[in-house]
């Protein structure tokens, strides 16, 4: 018996110490974004590792970091629009918009997700594609470090720079000055409409190309944008 509690002892004396140096490393990962930008994102390593692996000659990767007050206001309603209406409000996670998704994937053929922009931006750094419990854990952890030491203006500048607007196009201002050929700063709402419209799909939804599907998507993006308003984006402020 005491063999077993000196066994306990030191697996629970063990775990602690592990625990405290994931929270030390992670944290040490994390904080420095508020005042930093990251040099690149677990997406695009993979991505550009992919290209490479697949000896794709036809592949170009772009990124160019924008700070957020150079980004175009129909940009940040366009994304928060389309993939966080709730982003200014919530503490990393939409319960109500989780439960739905729970409900309709129940019954539903088309899985549907219910990441926020925070979540997304977690991904987007440090994780990989797919939907294991064990991604979506270490998913929520990573999100809710990120709202704990960043700003809701800082998530947004990060996730708009990090985002993927299609093959090899990563951030908004490399996608306006590939798609539309000016900086992100001069985005109007119909054209911020279209990129927000691409992003739960870049590769397969096409902004030079755009389908009646993405079509409907992009107006459906505009009028959202009118009840978001611009009171939602300085409540992320």
């Amino acid at each position: 018996m005491k063999q077993l509690w000196a066994f306990t002892k030191r697996t629970l004396r063990w775990l602690g110490i592990l625990i405290l140096v994931w929270v030390a490393v992670t944290s040490a990962m994390v904080l420095p974004l508020r005042w930093y930008n990251p040099l690149t994102t677990s997406f695009i390593l993979r991505d550009r590792i992919a290209a490479w692996l697949d000896r794709d000659a036809a592949y170009h990767f772009e990124h160019r970091w924008i700070d957020y007050q150079h980004i175009a206001v129909p940009m940040k309603l366009a994304v928060v629009a389309s993939e966080d209406q709730k982003f200014s409000d919530h503490h990393g996670f939409d319960f109500e918009s989780m439960q739905r998704a729970w409900d309709h994937n129940q019954h539903g053929r088309k899985i549907k997700g219910a990441s926020t922009i925070t979540q997304q931006v977690a991904k987007n750094l440090f994780l990989w594609p797919g939907r294991s419990l064990l991604r979506k854990a270490i998913e929520a952890y990573f999100t809710a470090l990120l709202e704990s030491f960043c700003s809701k203006q800082r998530i947004l500048e990060i996730y708009l720079n990090s985002a993927e607007f299609g093959k090899g196009v990563f951030g908004v201002e490399a996608a306006s000055q590939h798609y539309f050929h000016k900086p992100a700063a001069q985005l109007n709402a119909s054209e911020a409409a279209l990129l927000a419209a691409v992003l739960p799909a870049p590769k397969r939804l096409l902004v030079n190309k755009p389908s009646n599907y993405l079509r409907a998507r992009q107006a459906w993006i505009m009028a959202q944008m009118s009840n978001v308003g611009s009171t939602g984006l300085m409540a992320a402020h």
